[in-house]
C-alpha cells in the first residue's frame, strides 16, 4: 500500500508541475506550445481530402488518473517516460473527452471502478488538457455510473424525485460542475447532455420527461461554457429510423443542442455508408452540426490484462479490418473521411489509453482494480448495479482497443490523427493474411490452395503465394480423423497464414434447405393442382434454418407432386440421397424418395407423413454413378387427403458421396 501511494503521489506531483501558482481561470494553468509531429516510416495512412484544421481529433481518456493510480506508466514515441496528454497532442490529438458519474462510490467510499469518474476526475484530466493546447470534451452520463442503451439508472441522490426536481438537480449539478472547471481555467469546448440516450436518460424512459433534463443540462452550460458546444447522444446508428426519431423528438420538444452525436462501433453499428446518410439526413433536416463521439478498433485480438476481452476473434461480430495497428489505423482514418464527407465536425476514439495495470497475474491485477477503480467495475458496484457490475465486475475489456501497448508505450496507430490532413504514403506492405477455410468431401482428396489473400497496408487485397506446413501423413492422419476441422498453418509474404481444412460430407445439392427462399434449381411438377406448393420462410416448421418447401390442398386427391433436382458434372462414384418431411391429413398416401440416372429411375425409398413436428427422414444409398452419367433426386408427394386437407413440409436434401 505504502509503495503504491509513493507512486500515487509521483503523478500527483508531475501533474502538479503543470499548474501555475494560486490563482484564477486561465492563469491557473500554463500552457504549452505543443507541435504536433505525427511522422511515420511504417503507418500508411491515406490522405483525408478537405479535411478542416479545426476537424474535431478526439480521444476519450477517462481512466488515465485511475491507471496511473494503479501504478502505468506512458511513454513518448521515443521512448521516455512522458505525460500521456502531451503524447497525444503531439500525436495530433486536439480534444479529451472525459465521463462524468455523480457519485461512483459506495457508503464506506469504495469506488466502484471504470476510473472512478467524477468531475474532480474531469477536473484533473482538464488541467492537463488545457495545458497542452487541447479542449475538454465533457461527457454527463447523469447517472452514478455506467450509462448506455442497456441502462440509464438515476444517480442515488435523485431518487424518487418528480420531473420537476430531478430536472432542477440536473440543472444544480451541471451548472456546479462546469463552474469548478471554470474556474480553474478549464477549455471546456463541447459538453454532452447524457451518453447513449437511446430513449432513456437518469431513470427516465418518456420523451416528454427527457426532454426537461436536456434542456435543464443545456441551460447550465450555456450560463457557464457560452461558446462551448451542447451535444445530445445516441448509438446504434443501423437502426436509422431510431435515429430519425430522436432528432424528431428533440425537434418537437425544441431542445437546445448544436450537435447530433452518435457512437459508432464497426463490430456492431453497421456499415460506413449507413452512418454517413442517417446522419447527413439529420443534418439537413434539422441543421445541427453532426459527429462521432465514440468509435474504436482492435489492433490485436490478445488479452493482455487477464480479464478478457470484449472483441477477439471469432464470434458474431463484424471485422472489417485486420486486428493490427496498422488495420486499426485504417478503421479509424475511414470514419474520419465519412465524418467529414458530410460535413460532420469530429471524431473521438473511446478510451485509447485504457491499458493493462500488470501483466503478470489476475490477482495482482484484481487488487489494482479494486483499490483504484482502473477494471471497468469493482466489486462494490454490485449495491448500485446488481445485475450487470455486481456478477462482472473486473479488469479492462478494451485494452486490445487501445492505442497504446500494455507497456504505455504509443502505437504508430495514435499517429493517424495527425496525418489524415495530409496522409503518409510508406512502401505497401502484407499487413496480414486473410484466414481461408477449404471445404473437402471426406471421401475426395485434398487439394490445398496456393495463394492467399493478403490485406495490404492500404486495405487492399491481393493474392499472394503460401506455403502450408503439411506433409502426407498429416493429411493421412487428418482423413483418418473423420469429419471435423482441423487447422493448417503456413507462411505467406513474411506472415503467418492459416488454413482450416473443413472435411465433410460434401452435399451435391445446391438450396438443400430452401434458405434462398426461392424454387430454383429444385423444380416440381404438379400433376394434382395442390392449393399451396411454394417454398415458405417460417422458422418453427423448418428442419433447419428458415425456409423449406411447403404444400397444402383442400380438394380429394389434390396433393400430387414432385420435388427434384438434376446435379450437372457429378464426379463418377457412389452416393447416397437423403430428405426430410413431416405434415398430416394425409389419409391414403404414396410418398418416397427417387434417384434417376439418365432418364430411368435406379432407386425409392418410402416415407410417410403423421402429425405436426414429426420428421420423417429417408436416405437411398448405394446410387452409383458412372463418368458422363447424369443423376437427378426427388421426392414424390402423392395424398388422397382426409379432413381439412392434407399438407407438409420439406426440408434439408442431402446428396453426398458414399
Amino acid at each position: 500500500m505504502k509503495k503504491t501511494n509513493r507512486a500515487l503521489m509521483g503523478i500527483i506531483l508531475a501533474a502538479g508541475m503543470l499548474l501555475g501558482a494560486c490563482g484564477s481561470g486561465e492563469e491557473m494553468i500554463k500552457k504549452q506550445d505543443v507541435q504536433v509531429n505525427a511522422a511515420s516510416d511504417s503507418l500508411y495512412v491515406k490522405q483525408v481530402e478537405g479535411l478542416p484544421e479545426d476537424f474535431i481529433m478526439g480521444m476519450d481518456a477517462s481512466s488515465v488518473p485511475s491507471l496511473e493510480a494503479s501504478g502505468v506508466r506512458f511513454y513518448s514515441f521515443d521512448g521516455e517516460e512522458q505525460d500521456v496528454f502531451l503524447t497525444m497532442a503531439q500525436a495530433g490529438i486536439n480534444t479529451i473527452r472525459v465521463r462524468v458519474w455523480n457519485d461512483p462510490f459506495d457508503e464506506a467510499g469504495n469506488g466502484y471502478g471504470g476510473g472512478n469518474c467524477t468531475i474532480d476526475t474531469a477536473l484533473e484530466i482538464g488541467k492537463r488538457a488545457t495545458a497542452y493546447g487541447m479542449g475538454l470534451l465533457v461527457d454527463f452520463h447523469y447517472s452514478d455510473f455506467w450509462a448506455d442503451p442497456a441502462k440509464q439508472m438515476v444517480p442515488k441522490a435523485w431518487e424518487g424525485m418528480d420531473i420537476e426536481s430531478k430536472s432542477e438537480a440536473v440543472y444544480e449539478y451541471t451548472r456546479g460542475a462546469l463552474k469548478k472547471l471554470k474556474d480553474a481555467g478549464v477549455e471546456v469546448r463541447m459538453v454532452q447532455v447524457g451518453n447513449e440516450t437511446n430513449g432513456a436518460m437518469c431513470g427516465e424512459t418518456r420523451w416528454f420527461e427527457i426532454q426537461y433534463l436536456m434542456q435543464a443540462g443545456s441551460k447550465a452550460v450555456r450560463e457557464i461554457y457560452p461558446d462551448a458546444l451542447v451535444a445530445v447522444h445516441f448509438a446504434n446508428p443501423e437502426k436509422g429510423d431510431a435515429y430519425l426519431t430522436y432528432a424528431e423528438k428533440l425537434d418537437y420538444y425544441q431542445v437546445d443542442y448544436d450537435v447530433f452525436g452518435s457512437s459508432y462501433y464497426p463490430y456492431w453499428h453497421g456499415t460506413l455508408e449507413n452512418l454517413a446518410s442517417v446522419l447527413q439526413q439529420i443534418s439537413t433536416t434539422y441543421g445541427k452540426k453532426v459527429m462521432v463521439l465514440e468509435t474504436s478498433y482492435a489492433y490485436t485480438a490478445e488479452d493482455t490484462d487477464f480479464n478478457g476481452n470484449t472483441i477477439g476473434d471469432g464470434g458474431t461480430i463484424v471485422k472489417n479490418y485486420p486486428f493490427t495497428v496498422q488495420g486499426q489505423a485504417n478503421s479509424v482514418r475511414d470514419v474520419i473521411e465519412t465524418v467529414n464527407s458530410i460535413g460532420g465536425i469530429g471524431v473521438c476514439y473511446w478510451e485509447g489509453t485504457w491499458i493493462s495495470v500488470g501483466q503478470n497475474s489476475w490477482e495482482e491485477n484484481s487488487q489494482k482494480w479494486e483499490a483504484f477503480g482502473s477494471g471497468w467495475a469493482s466489486s462494490y458496484a454490485a449495491s448500485y448495479d446488481p445485475e450487470d457490475a455486481g456478477k462482472y465486475y473486473g479488469g479492462c475489456a478494451v485494452d486490445n482497443q487501445a492505442m497504446f501497448g500494455p507497456d504505455g508505450h504509443p502505437l504508430e496507430s495514435l499517429k493517424v490523427f495527425g496525418l489524415a490532413a495530409s496522409g503518409s504514403v510508406t512502401d505497401l506492405r502484407a499487413d496480414a493474411i486473410q484466414d481461408t477455410t477449404l471445404y473437402v468431401d471426406i471421401n475426395g482428396t485434398l487439394e490445398l490452395p496456393t495463394t492467399v489473400s493478403a490485406i495490404f497496408s492500404d486495405d487492399s487485397r491481393k493474392e499472394i503465394p503460401v506455403t502450408w506446413n503439411l506433409d502426407k501423413a498429416g493429411e493421412e492422419v487428418m482423413f483418418a480423423s473423420g469429419v471435423g476441422t482441423y487447422p493448417v498453418t503456413g507462411e505467406a509474404g513474411g506472415l503467418e497464414a492459416m488454413l482450416y481444412v473443413a472435411l465433410i460430407e460434401y452435399n451435391f445439392l445446391e438450396n438443400y434447405s430452401f434458405e434462398n427462399m426461392e424454387l430454383d434449381p429444385w423444380v416440381t411438377r404438379d400433376a394434382g393442382g395442390a392449393d399451396e406448393l411454394y417454398v415458405e420462410d417460417k422458422v418453427t416448421d423448418s428442419l433447419t434454418g428458415t425456409g423449406h418447401m411447403h404444400f397444402w390442398s383442400s380438394k380429394t386427391d389434390s396433393v400430387n407432386f414432385d420435388l427434384e433436382q438434376t446435379v450437372g458434372d457429378l464426379p463418377a462414384g457412389t452416393y447416397k440421397f437423403t430428405m426430410s418431411i413431416m405434415g398430416g391429413d394425409a389419409g391414403e398416401s404414396n410418398i418416397y424418395l427417387y434417384a434417376v440416372i439418365n432418364g430411368e429411375i435406379t432407386a425409392t425409398m418410402p416415407m410417410v407423413i403423421t402429425s405436426y413436428g414429426n420428421w420423417d427422414t429417408q436416405t437411398i444409398r448405394d446410387i452409383t454413378v458412372e463418368e458422363g452419367q447424369s443423376l437427378t433426386v426427388g421426392i414424390h408427394v402423392e395424398c388422397r387427403g382426409e379432413g381439412n386437407g392434407a399438407w407438409g413440409k420439406i426440408d434439408d436434401a442431402l446428396l453426398n458421396s458414399q
